[in-house]
């Protein structure tokens, strides 16, 4: 696997000695839930679970794009920002259900996830694909939040890190490794209530920096994340943050992990 060219900022970093201190990014993806009225409520009672925040802790979630309108007037506060669930790599066209990063700036939308497992699988996207809408995003200043992760039975050939070093080096293939979210999600632990242990999930989270080449990229971990667990997860040397499903949809439970110890 050829690694990415280590930045120069990196090597100066280093010789230096200057420690890193990435941004933790604790991300909710809302996938197909939530109205407009049920958003406005949810924000009513999350926001002032977070108004005292660690400062270098971003709040992300991404509604449905129905719903992106009535989460932005909400989002004044500092530390909570607006993610779109995908993003095309045309500013218009002919792409039916698709939505281009002119329609998602309108909105103050600042993240967009691509290569989620659901799109992987229920609509065939392709690394080739993937990698298109992270340059995409980054070329419209947007930061991609680009999903990689193995299902059970590619774990169980033992064939987990040759999948992610793949879905790794052809998803941000020419994409800028400072500007950029990766989150490892499991296949086989997204909405079945099984969580990858976390030194395992901290050990492929490693493996995809090294493949990255650059140390400050923020790595979060997906994968039946909730507020027993997210204490654990976060204390792993590169977990830099989690993208969580269905734990995001109650605002205490989001803002228990958002607030994690």
């Amino acid at each position: 696997m050829r690694k990415r060219p280590i930045e120069l900022k990196v090597i100066i970093r280093y010789f230096l000695g200057l420690n890193f201190v990435r941004q933790t990014v604790i991300a909710g993806n809302w996938k197909m839930h939530m109205t407009c009225a049920e958003t406005e409520n949810f924000l009513k009672d999350f926001i002032p679970l977070i108004e005292n925040i660690n400062t270098n802790r971003n709040i992300v979630i991404a509604p449905p794009y129905t719903a992106i309108s009535t989460f932005a007037s909400f989002s004044d506060s500092m530390n909570l920002n607006i993610a779109s669930q995908n993003i095309h790599w045309e500013d218009s066209g002919a792409f039916t259900a698709e939505i281009s990063p002119v329609m998602l700036l309108e909105h103050n939308v600042k993240y967009a996830i691509v290569g989620h497992s659901e799109p992987r699988k229920y609509f065939s996207e392709s690394d080739e694909q993937i990698n298109k809408r992270a340059k995409s995003a980054q070329s419209n200043g947007l930061t991609p939040i680009v999903c990689v992760g193995e299902t059970l039975e590619q774990r169980e050939r033992g064939e987990a890190e040759r999948i992610i070093s793949r879905q790794v080096e052809q998803g941000l293939e020419g994409t800028n490794s400072s500007d950029l979210i990766v989150a490892y999600e499991p296949i086989w632990a997204i909405g079945t209530g099984k969580t990858c242990e976390a030194e395992d999930a901290n050990k492929i989270c490693k493996l995809i920096r090294n493949l990255i080449g650059y140390e400050d990229v923020v790595i979060q971990y997906g994968g039946s994340v909730k507020p027993n667990n997210i204490d654990e997860i976060m204390s792993m040397s590169d977990i830099d943050g989690v993208l969580v499903g269905g734990a995001s949809l109650d605002p205490i439970s989001f803002a228990r992990i958002a607030n994690f110890k």
